[in-house]
């Protein structure tokens, strides 16, 4: 895909957008289920079922997903689409690109060993590294825009509005 399929092909939406601002937002689901037997988590990502359980580093068995390297998986599964989707519009050839993050936490917090511990990672790094011959203003752009329209990399820099409740069934 060019910048001017691209282009073609997000017109309409975008003019849908700009004409009904309403039809924006939505909402994006996610649902899993516990496990009765283990300490386990079934998630349904719509093409199979991603059982995610503890990390080994809180008594896990390493055989399951651990949602914090899901977290890690999302970021990079964004940041990855993103890059290319702006490199497109923009016009930066990447010859191959490849997207890593890797995350810090404190173990200690999650596991209430340390009540001052943190939990949840204390800082995220997300590296892009490519091959192109693009210039460095370019690329500099190109990392710019990418960082600004990442969906899970805002989301997780700018900590939405959360809620949370418990229900009966």
């Amino acid at each position: 895909m060019d910048a001017a399929e691209l282009r073609a092909m997000q017109a309409p939406i975008k003019e849908r957008l700009k004409n009904d601002p309403k039809t924006g937002m939505i909402t994006l689901k996610a649902k899993g289920s516990v496990d009765n037997d283990g300490l386990t988590c079934k998630v349904e990502t719509g093409r199979a079922l991603a059982v995610a359980g503890l990390h080994p580093a809180t008594g896990g068995s390493g055989l399951e997903l651990c949602s914090g390297d899901m977290l890690l998986e999302a970021l990079v599964a964004c940041a990855g689409v993103t890059l290319k989707s702006v490199a497109t519009a923009i016009e930066v050839p990447l010859k191959e690109g490849r997207v890593s993050a890797e995350g810090d936490l404190d173990f200690r917090g999650t596991l209430g060993v340390d009540k001052e511990a943190p939990v949840g990672f204390a800082e995220i790094r997300l590296r892009f590294d490519v091959d192109t011959d693009a210039p460095k203003d370019k690329l500099d752009l190109l990392l710019k825009i990418t960082e600004r329209y990442c969906v899970v990399y805002q989301t997780i820099k700018n900590g939405p509005k959360m809620s949370v409740a418990m229900h009966r069934i």
